[in-house]
């Protein structure tokens, strides 16, 4: 049985985000141990727990993980892959920095490919992807106002994204959206980083479930593109406010 072909819910089950993405390659549901690796490597640097700019060590790594430095090269090349770590010839690897120019184009290509999909699923809806739909949009909309939820609840939205991907019936597409999706969740964390941003979002959340509900296709398209625009002048903001502050310690 391929991926592909598993229950939504089997494919949703998975607890690491990173592990959720990776499935989405996988012709069985495991992981092999490079990815195993990458999947807990790249869930730390999702939550910020390694930063942007910091050095990754294969040595450390090799011991924390009771593995050869090969496995851990395997890892690296994945996350590199996935746009979340940069490989430097001679000097490593490191978290790989966030920027406004490659934000601009990870949007713009997102949205471009998102409303494919949008067209796709909006004009007959199973009753899975409603179902779906509806049980992540009451979730977010409990996430919103918590002001300790901020990368949960961009998790929550980056997952409906892919799960609709998936539905659509599309695997090239579906392939291209997981693809560039955890170097577009890093950014999308930034975007709905303040309970206001959130609970805007939710409320457009809600009213595509609405117009999903009535078929109404050019509005579910309007509702993402607001969605993304407004994602991406926030991120924007985000990292425009942490430089100043980074330039000011640096004095």
């Amino acid at each position: 049985m391929r991926v592909k072909d598993l229950p939504v819910d089997a494919y949703q089950a998975a607890e690491s985000t990173v592990a959720f993405r990776l499935f989405a390659d996988q012709d069985i549901p495991t992981l092999t141990v490079p990815e195993q690796i990458a999947a807990k490597l790249g869930d730390r640097i999702l939550a910020s727990v390694m930063l942007a700019g910091a050095r990754i060590g294969e040595a450390e790594l090799s011991e924390e993980f009771r593995v050869s430095r090969g496995p851990i090269r395997d890892a690296l090349r994945i996350l590199e892959r996935e746009g979340l770590v940069t490989l430097l010839p001679r000097r490593g690897a490191i978290v790989t920095e966030l920027n406004e120019k490659e934000l601009d184009e990870l949007m713009e290509i997102r949205a471009g490919l998102f409303e494919v999909v949008i067209r796709k699923i909006g004009k007959q809806p199973s009753a899975e992807w409603l179902q779906i739909l509806a049980s992540g949009t009451d979730r977010l909309e409990k996430l919103a106002s918590d002001p300790h939820s901020g990368d949960d609840y961009a998790e929550t939205t980056y997952r409906l994204i892919l799960l609709c991907a998936r539905l659509a019936g599309n695997q090239k597409l579906h392939r291209l959206l997981t693809g560039l999706s955890l170097q577009t969740l890093r950014y999308s964390k930034l975007g709905l980083a303040t309970v206001e941003r959130r609970q805007r979002s939710a409320s457009l959340w809600r009213l595509a479930l609405d117009a999903q509900r009535k078929g109404d296709v050019e509005s579910l398209v309007a509702l993402a593109r607001t969605r993304i625009y407004e994602s991406s002048l926030e991120s924007t903001r985000q990292m425009a406010a942490r430089a100043k502050v980074k330039s000011g310690k640096l004095k």
